[in-house]
């Protein structure tokens, strides 16, 4: 896990179980060359990458291989994946985001709309990668805690010093002033 001594940062590694689909795909290799233990599994949903100490879950899909599969295939796939895993991702991989690709990302929304699926454009297996450490990393115990701890100091120093704020309280303490007399 990274933390922060002095300037020196420890890398953060976790446990990662990808789909067996994904084995000889660039984005394993990326992965295990960031020194992620990498588990492969037949027994989860091809294209799946899930990160079990943050409870986040990955479906990997290329925007070609879309095309190539009926809409039905495609839908009852990702259903399938959302009712496992309920904090779910789909990260559309594509070079070139067009037209096309945007109308599939929008059929895919309509669908699943009210769904807790989030659906996440990529470029390049690099990307995904990325994409999917970060999301993962700030979702893991110590860092979600960390930035939770963070958003409510970065609250308490708006509140504190806010023009609005000061003006709110002054006018607060004239009313209680006049109130009490």
């Amino acid at each position: 896990m990274a933390e922060s001594r002095g300037k020196e940062k420890v890398k953060w590694i976790t446990t990662i179980i990808m789909s067996s689909s994904l084995q000889n795909l660039e984005v394993s290799v990326i992965l295990k060359n960031e020194n992620h233990r990498i588990r492969f599994s037949n027994s989860v949903e091809p294209g799946s990458i899930i990160f079990p100490l943050s409870g986040v879950a990955f479906l990997l899909l290329e925007a070609q291989d879309c095309f190539m599969t009926t809409e039905e295939i495609l839908l009852a796939q990702i259903e399938k994946f959302m009712r496992i895993h309920r904090n779910s991702f789909l990260a559309l991989c594509s070079a070139l985001h067009g037209p096309r690709e945007w109308r599939l990302m929008f059929r895919i929304q309509q669908r699943f709309l009210g769904d807790n699926l989030r659906i996440i454009p990529v470029h390049n297996p690099s990307d995904a990668a990325k994409l999917m450490t970060t999301i993962a990393k700030s979702t893991c115990k110590p860092y979600a805690d960390n930035i939770h701890y963070r958003v409510i100091m970065a609250k308490a120093q708006i509140i504190e010093q806010s023009p609005v704020w000061k003006t709110l309280r002054k006018i607060q303490l004239d009313c209680d002033s006049l109130n009490s007399n």
